[in-house]
């Protein structure tokens, strides 16, 4: 299921970006001088990826990606042991490898880069929706991901049991406290927005306050954001939210507060941390044979 997964986000510009960031951590590695030294074009490897912690495996996928960008005439082999979506323990083999030494150490770094990185974010995602078991609440990752790694990061974030706010700026419209204070209130920023594009994407529109959420509610708008707010303030701004139109609770929620969140009813609860601050999981290679 997660390996369908894989194929079906990465497409169109999904998979461009995806091999952009392969082949932009290559040109910054460059040529392995050492291990061509040593090793030189013949000898062969077979080695493994191997957990060293807990957490819930993301990415592996990508490792093939890497060896044919090293080596595009295909003379290696991977055989997963493991599949994106499955709960890993320490010294777990997630995947074997086999192929010239230099290809696999070449490479070895930069596929273990991205599986540790989305297997992080993949873990911190299956920690923030647990909390949301039982409730109503969907879990959204945010834009605040690293630049060229958007598309990875948020594949890692539908592994670990989260959906995908917006992937760019057009396929949903937001109006922030910049482009509300600019307009001079939140009905004349819509105005400007559904007077701008016919048709008009959908509109986020993010709120501090209870008259603001009654103000966007007023303008039936797709989604209204509830911003910073402690939980007694959220619940009256619930309430105030005609059935329709969907509601996102967002900033300073962590793993101590989401489960009090899921209980008021939002729609949605998104959470930055998940892509900006989520902890690499970690995963090494070890050398099983050479010859």
């Amino acid at each position: 299921m997660s390996h369908n997964l894989f194929d079906t986000f990465f497409q169109g510009q999904a998979r461009e970006f995806l091999v952009a960031a392969i082949r932009s951590a290559l040109a910054e590695d460059g040529p392995d001088l050492t291990s061509v030294a040593v090793f030189g074009q013949d000898v062969v490897m077979r080695a493994s990826i191997v957990a060293k912690e807990p957490g819930i495996l993301a990415g592996l996928p990508i490792v093939p990606l890497v060896l044919a960008d090293v080596e595009p005439q295909g003379n290696w082999i991977v055989e997963n042991a493991a599949s994106d979506g499955q709960s890993v323990e320490p010294g777990q083999t997630v995947a074997r490898l086999c192929g010239p030494a230099a290809v696999l150490l070449r490479a070895e770094r930069i596929a273990l880069n991205f599986i540790c990185h989305l297997s992080g974010i993949a873990t911190a995602t299956a920690s923030y929706a647990q909390r949301l078991s039982g409730t109503r609440t969907r879990l959204l990752d945010t834009r605040k991901t690293l630049p060229g790694l958007r598309y990875p990061e948020k594949y890692a974030v539908r592994i670990g049991g989260g959906l995908n706010h917006r992937m760019n700026l057009f396929e949903m419209l937001m109006l922030k406290d910049n482009h509300i204070d600019r307009a001079g209130s939140i009905t004349e920023a819509v105005k400007i927005l559904r007077a701008a594009y016919k048709p008009c994407p959908p509109i986020e529109v993010e709120c501090r306050t209870l008259d603001e959420v009654r103000e966007a509610a007023s303008l039936r708008v797709e989604r209204i954001m509830l911003d910073n707010m402690d939980l007694a303030t959220m619940e009256k701004a619930l309430a105030l939210v005609p059935s329709g139109i969907e509601t996102e609770v967002s900033g300073g929620v962590n793993l101590e507060t989401i489960g009090a969140i899921g209980k008021l009813g939002p729609d949605f609860v998104s959470v930055g941390a998940l892509t900006h601050s989520a902890k690499a999981l970690d995963l090494s290679m070890r050398v099983l044979a050479i010859s």
